[in-house]
C-alpha cells in the first residue's frame, strides 16, 4: 500500500493481537474501528476479513459518512439460527478444554454470541438506501470459502456492490492469494481517487 501512495493502518479488534486478553464484544469492535478512522486525515477504505469484515460493515452502516468504501472478505453469509447456537456451544466446550493455555477459541464463542441477531444483509440494505452517498462495496471471497453462501443475497441487498471470487482460494483469501488480493485492493483504491486523492486503508483483523 505504501508503494502505491497509501497509508495502511492495522486494527486489532478485542480478543486479537495486542488485545488478545480482552473479551470480544461488537461494541468494543466498533470502538476499535472508530479509533482508527478518527485518526485518519480523511475518510478511509475499511478492509475486513471474516469477523473483521462483519465489524467493518456494521461500522459503515452506522457511520456511512466516515468511510470512503468497503472491501469485505469471507463474510458473505448470514450467521444465525440453530447452526450458530451449535457452533457457539462447541466453541465454548473447546475453550474450556484448552484452558489455561493462551488459546483463542473463546473469541469464537464471544463472536458468535455478539453476532446473534445481527444481519449483514440488513446493513447492506441500509447502505444502499443512502441514495446521495453511494458507498462503494466490494465483496472479495475465495472460491473455496464456505462463508460465501449468501453472496447473491448480499448483491440483491446492495445492487451497487461488486463481487470478486478468487479461484482456488479459501476463507483466508488474502493469505491464500495475496498477489490477487493486493491487486484488487489497489484497483479499488485507484477507483476512489476521484473522491479521495489519497485514501487510507485500515484493516480490521
Amino acid at each position: 500500500m505504501r508503494e502505491h501512495g497509501h497509508t495502511a493502518v492495522t486494527v486489532d479488534l478485542p480478543g486479537h493481537g495486542s488485545r488478545l486478553d480482552e473479551r470480544f464484544t461488537f461494541r468494543g469492535a466498533l470502538r476499535a474501528i472508530d479509533h482508527a478512522v478518527v485518526g485518519c486525515a480523511q475518510p478511509p477504505v475499511l478492509v475486513g476479513l471474516s469477523l473483521g469484515g462483519y465489524a467493518s460493515l456494521a461500522y459503515a452502516a452506522r457511520h456511512p459518512r466516515k468511510v470512503a468504501g468497503l472491501v469485505l472478505s469471507g463474510c458473505s453469509t448470514e450467521i444465525r439460527g440453530k447452526p450458530l447456537r451449535f457452533y457457539r456451544w462447541a466453541s465454548l466446550r473447546l475453550a474450556e478444554a484448552l484452558r489455561p493455555g493462551r488459546h483463542t477459541w473463546h473469541v469464537v464463542a464471544d463472536m458468535l454470541a455478539a453476532m446473534r441477531g445481527y444481519s449483514p444483509i440488513g446493513d447492506l440494505r441500509r447502505l444502499a438506501e443512502h441514495v446521495h452517498l453511494p458507498l462503494p462495496v466490494h465483496l472479495v471471497n475465495g472460491a473455496r470459502d464456505p462463508l460465501r453462501l449468501d453472496e447473491r443475497r448480499f448483491l440483491v441487498a446492495h445492487p451497487r456492490a461488486q463481487l470478486h471470487v478468487v479461484p482456488r482460494a479459501g476463507h483466508d483469501v488474502n493469505s491464500h492469494a495475496p498477489a490477487t488480493f493486493d491487486r484488487l485492493l489497489v484497483h479499488v483504491l485507484r477507483e476512489l481517487r476521484s473522491h479521495a486523492p489519497h485514501p487510507h486503508a485500515p484493516g480490521a483483523t
